[in-house]
């Protein structure tokens, strides 16, 4: 049961997260658009950390504190149920490289967020600035090393569409964030402080769809009714050389339970023969065509299958 709960950890964070941004507009349109002290001159739009540094700064340290750290929860939950075998096992030692390296740069972007918003750029610009850099490039390297994970689990389980689904969500998220926050940079050099605002605030929007993103990840960890995942059965099932029944409810890339196996689906190569009680495969079977063609006893030879090991 535990287990299966973990796939609410992004969505809270993600709720927490998105439920902070929308308060802060919010607060700020209700007030009349404010100008606030830490506002540059020609400046209308405020950035987050003007909103945060003012009234709503309790409220800015807590959310950006459930957030991340809830956020990282889940990071340790993924792994821990892939090394359980709860999720598609890692295949290799540098696919848990590359997972713990995205969890290690999770918690320095998590530390990064929270000492933003205490340190807030107000009274404590240089280090609000810094903090901020480290709050970014945290979650980017976290995403690309995830991402890249991710990308060689897809090569080793082709059958399961989740991996992929999961891999092309956090590729996009890597490809936009870099872009918006080259655009945010550029912008503020520039001194377009009004466009440096409004790519900030959709840079926050888009790490909440990063967030939620998570959510994919856990969809194979929940359990069935005897306590298994499915990928736990299917690979129990591979090791002891018996072909599982199909599961109608499971839609993770495994329609067909005979596709894990190589040779003639097992319903042909167990079948006895009818007429004369020899099992398939056993001397005295007339199972290929003679010369009156095909035996009814017996189902036309059907192709091998392909095999599906990686």
């Amino acid at each position: 049961m535990l287990v299966a709960s973990f796939w609410v950890v992004p969505i809270f964070s993600s709720i927490c997260w998105m439920a902070m941004l929308i308060t802060m507009l919010v607060y700020w349109s209700t007030k009349g658009h404010p100008i606030y002290p830490t506002m540059t001159d020609g400046q209308t739009i405020a950035y987050i950390s003007d909103i945060g540094a003012q009234n709503l700064k309790p409220m800015f340290i807590a959310m950006s504190a459930v957030t991340v750290v809830t956020f990282d929860l889940a990071f340790i939950f993924e792994r821990y149920l892939r090394h359980a075998g709860k999720l598609a096992p890692n295949t290799s030692i540098w696919q848990k490289v590359y997972s713990l390296i995205s969890i290690i740069a999770a918690i320095v972007g998590a530390v990064g967020l929270i000492l933003l918003t205490i340190y807030d750029n107000y009274h404590h610009n240089r280090m609000h600035n810094i903090c901020l850099g480290v709050f970014i490039i945290g979650y980017i390297v976290s995403a690309i090393f995830i991402c890249w994970e991710y990308q060689r689990l897809g090569i080793h389980y082709r059958q399961h569409s989740i991996l992929r689904i999961s891999f092309w969500v956090k590729l996009a998220f890597i490809i936009a964030e870099i872009c918006l926050c080259v655009v945010f940079g550029v912008t503020q050099l520039y001194d377009y402080w009004n466009v440096a605002a409004v790519f900030e605030w959709t840079i926050a929007f888009v790490y909440t769809w990063y967030v939620l993103s998570f959510f994919i990840d856990f969809l194979p960890a929940v359990r069935t009714k005897n306590g298994q995942s499915y990928q736990t059965e299917m690979q129990m099932a591979e090791e002891n050389g018996t072909v599982p029944t199909m599961r109608a409810d499971h839609g993770d890339g495994a329609a067909e339970s005979q596709q894990y196996f190589r040779g003639q689906p097992a319903a042909v190569a167990a079948a006895p023969h009818a007429g004369h009680g020899y099992a398939a495969g056993e001397p005295g079977q007339n199972f290929y065509p003679n010369a009156n063609g095909y035996n009814n006893q017996y189902p036309k030879p059907e192709a091998p299958l392909p095999s599906r090991n990686f």
